[in-house]
């Protein structure tokens, strides 16, 4: 093998590790999300029907009931998934208000990194 040719083996070795090395960090980086949306909850999402409560009472007594909390976004519902106490306790004061979620996505879940009033 020629000189040459072990450098050009080697340097394409180097590239291909570099790139190896890099690309998952990237990917695992690239999940990140911000959403903007109304908070809710995943048992009504965006139409409350638990009788004469307002939409806000009606978020707070389903997820008292067991539900998780939703965030619309549009005409998407995703559910959000968290166990931060900080977050929850966000997501309870602003219970069918504007929010900024920012986590991510997986189908129709949102795993919460924090929660933010939208300004």
């Amino acid at each position: 093998m020629s000189r040459l040719h072990m450098l050009q083996v080697w340097l394409a070795t180097m590239v291909l590790s570099t790139g190896l090395a890099v690309v998952p960090n990237v990917l695992a980086g690239s999940g990140t999300q911000t959403f903007t949306g109304k908070v809710s909850d995943a048992m009504c999402g965006a139409k409350h029907t638990e009788g004469s409560l307002a939409p806000a009472a009606c978020v707070r007594a389903c997820v008292q009931k067991g539900a998780n909390y939703a965030l619309v976004v549009g005409d998407k519902v995703y559910t959000l998934e968290t166990k931060d106490q900080a977050a929850l306790d966000t997501l309870n004061k602003l219970a069918w208000e504007d929010a900024k979620v920012t986590g991510t996505a997986n189908g129709d879940t949102i795993s919460v990194k924090s929660v933010t009033v939208t300004k």
